[in-house]
């Protein structure tokens, strides 16, 4: 075995041993719980002792980067999925789609913007997350592996996304059949994109979902302070390295890369999930509070007892499984074309 994983695997290993009968399936619970199951803080916490394992606690984005590449390296790949490599418009990327649907391409389609501090993450990273969106939303998604920070800084990433979406459409896809999705930085990049479209008055995403977003790099939000101690996958360093990185000359209350200080009038609909441990809760209620009030139709969860990310992770958390089904139900909702029940 290459030594580089070695660890890594060791990690996957020893999570699924400790793991495996809290993972079992179970019915799905209603979204407004107020408690998260003790299987459930189970599952979290050995996610977290792998995490730490791997990750160096104030690591430099490089060290991150392959920290992260690492790990997840580690991980099952998707399964019961097609997946072809393509040029969407000059951005690598992966477009994949469930096995059981015999065709390159089809007539809805999901386009993923993947996180990780603007510095890290891949086609690589968050391919299971992507095939479970696939499969679960009967769709096609088309997941892009956009520049990175420090080699490129804003608007490169936002730029990547924009064609990534003008690929699909050129390819035959229809807007109102195209949802946007993206986690953390992903989320933001998501929504920045949109607004680019919606001030060019080109034609807009059937709707949006962010996953656990950053929406403001000014790092103002109250549980920045308050849920420091409650999540191990941001912090404070991490935080002003991908401002530093990303930002080149801009402020950080930009709204052109902060969206909680951009104007949302006209915004389709939005699906914003977050953990309560997140230090970036704060990123995702302030910015649903104010796409609310600019008219926007905003649906917010906030999932009890999770960190940062955890959607990443749908072979090792029910809810990672859970938040995964409620993102293709909100795509398969507003997709003109309606899945086949």
């Amino acid at each position: 075995m290459n030594g580089r994983y070695g660890l890594a695997r060791y990690a996957f290993a020893a999570f699924m041993m400790v793991s495996s009968a809290a993972i079992s399936p179970s019915p799905a619970a209603a979204l407004d719980e107020t408690q998260q199951s003790k299987a459930s803080q189970e599952q979290v916490e050995k996610l977290i002792s792998v995490w730490r394992e791997q990750y160096p606690e104030n690591g430099t984005p490089q060290e991150r980067r392959v920290a992260f590449e690492r790990l997840m390296e580690s991980t099952p790949p998707p399964t019961r999925v097609q997946i072809k490599h393509v040029d969407a418009d000059g951005v690598d990327a992966d477009l994949i789609w469930p096995a059981r649907l015999h065709h390159p391409i089809g007539r809805r389609a999901i386009l993923y913007i993947h996180g990780g501090g603007f510095y890290s993450g891949s086609t690589r990273t968050h391919r299971a997350l992507a095939g479970a969106l696939a499969k679960a939303a009967s769709a096609d998604v088309l997941l892009i592996d956009y520049r990175l920070v420090p080699e490129y800084s804003y608007p490169a990433q936002v730029n990547d996304a924009l064609n990534g979406y003008r690929w699909l459409m050129e390819s035959g896809y229809r807007n109102d059949n195209i949802v946007i999705a993206g986690d953390s930085v992903g989320g933001n990049i998501a929504i920045e994109a949109t607004l680019k479209q919606i001030q060019a008055k080109r034609p807009l995403p059937a709707a949006v979902v962010t996953m656990s977003p950053v929406t403001d790099l000014a790092a103002t939000g109250p549980s920045m302070k308050n849920n420091a101690a409650n999540d191990p996958i941001t912090g404070k360093v991490q935080i002003e390295a991908m401002q530093k990185a990303y930002l080149g000359g801009k402020s950080p209350t930009d709204p052109e890369v902060s969206p909680l200080y951009a104007d949302m009038t006209g915004f389709p609909p939005l699906l914003m999930q977050v953990g309560s441990r997140e230090m970036l809760m704060d990123d995702t209620l302030r910015l649903a509070d104010k796409a609310r009030q600019a008219g926007v139709d905003v649906t917010t969860e906030v999932w009890p007892g999770m960190i940062h990310e955890w959607q990443l992770f749908p072979f090792w958390l029910e809810d990672a499984r859970r938040s995964n089904q409620k993102v293709a139900d909100f795509a398969m909702k507003h997709f003109a074309d309606k899945p086949n029940e």
